[in-house]
C-alpha cells in the first residue's frame, strides 16, 4: 500500500468523507478554542482545516511521513506548522500540546503502541490523546463493498478488518496498553455524494492505500470482474448517492 500519492487522488478516495468525519471527531475529542493541538499522520490535512477553525493557525502543528501530503497539507493550511515525521518519532518536546490526535492513521503505523506512546510524550500530564480508525467490520460502506467484492472473487485478498483499531474495542486496548488513563471510546460518523458509480470506482485505481494496492496489482481482466462485482454489490447506481461510513474513536489522557 502507498500514500506517496497527490493530495487529490486521496481526497478522491476518502478525502471527501473528511469535513464530516474530522469535525465530528475533533467534538468527540473535546478541541476548543485556547488549546495546542497536533494532527498527527495529517494526510493532505482534512482535519488540519478543521482544527484550524477552532483553535487558530498559530496553536496547530501537523506531521505525516508522506512527502506529498506534507506539500499539500502547508499549501491548505497557511501558518500551520507541518512536518515530514512519523509517528514513532515526532519532532516535538514532551508536553508541547494539550491535545493531539491522529485521525484514520493508527491502523498504518509501523508501531500502533509506540505511536500512541508518542502522542501522549507531547502531550501535557491531563491533556487528549484521540484516534479514530474507520469501522472496517461493515460501517465504512464504500471500502468494506470493496473488499467484500475482493474477497469474492480472490479469497486470498487481504482486507482492512485485519487492521489495528478496525473492529470494536480495539483502539481502547491500544491506547490502555500505551499508559493511557481515562480511556474512553466510541463511534463517529461521515458520508460523502459520488455522481455515480464511476465517480465511486475511479479512486480505487489511483494507487491509495491498501484498496489501491491491492486494485493495481490485479491483472487488467481481474480489475474488470473486480470493478463489476462491486457494481453488482451497489445495485448499479445510475444517478448521484450517497453513502455513510462510521469510524471507531478513543480519547484518553496522559499520566504525570
Amino acid at each position: 500500500m502507498s500514500f506517496d500519492v497527490s493530495a487529490e487522488k486521496y481526497d478522491r478516495l476518502v478525502g471527501r468523507y473528511l469535513p464530516e468525519l474530522a469535525a465530528a471527531f475533533a467534538d468527540a475529542a473535546g478541541i476548543r478554542a485556547g488549546m495546542r493541538v497536533l494532527d498527527v499522520g495529517c494526510g493532505p490535512g482534512g482535519l488540519t482545516r478543521e482544527l484550524v477553525q477552532r483553535v487558530g493557525a498559530d496553536a496547530v502543528a501537523a506531521v505525516d511521513p508522506s512527502r506529498p501530503f506534507v506539500v499539500a497539507c502547508r499549501e491548505r493550511n497557511p501558518g500551520v506548522d507541518v512536518r515530514e515525521a512519523a509517528a514513532e518519532e515526532l519532532p516535538f518536546e514532551d508536553g508541547a500540546f494539550d491535545a493531539a490526535l491522529a485521525s484514520l492513521v493508527v491502523h498504518f503505523m509501523r508501531d500502533a503502541e509506540a505511536g500512541v506512546r508518542e502522542m501522549a510524550r507531547v502531550t501535557r500530564p491531563g491533556g487528549v490523546v484521540a484516534a479514530c480508525v474507520w469501522d472496517m467490520a461493515g460501517g465504512m460502506t464504500t471500502l468494506r463493498t470493496f473488499w467484500d467484492a475482493a474477497t469474492t472473487l480472490d479469497p486470498e485478498a487481504p482486507d482492512e478488518r485485519r487492521l489495528v483499531g478496525a473492529t470494536e474495542g480495539q483502539l481502547a486496548a491500544l491506547f490502555r496498553r500505551a499508559g493511557l488513563a481515562e480511556v474512553e471510546d466510541g463511534s463517529v460518523s461521515a458520508s460523502a455524494e459520488y455522481a455515480g458509480f464511476d465517480d465511486w470506482w475511479e479512486p480505487f485505481t489511483f494507487g491509495v492505500g491498501p484498496t489501491g494496492g491491492y486494485c493495481a496489482a490485479l491483472e487488467p481482466d481481474r480489475r474488470e470482474a473486480l470493478r463489476e462485482e462491486c457494481r453488482r454489490r451497489l445495485g448499479n447506481p445510475r444517478w448521484p448517492f450517497r453513502q455513510h461510513a462510521s469510524a471507531w474513536f478513543a480519547r484518553g489522557r496522559p499520566l504525570g
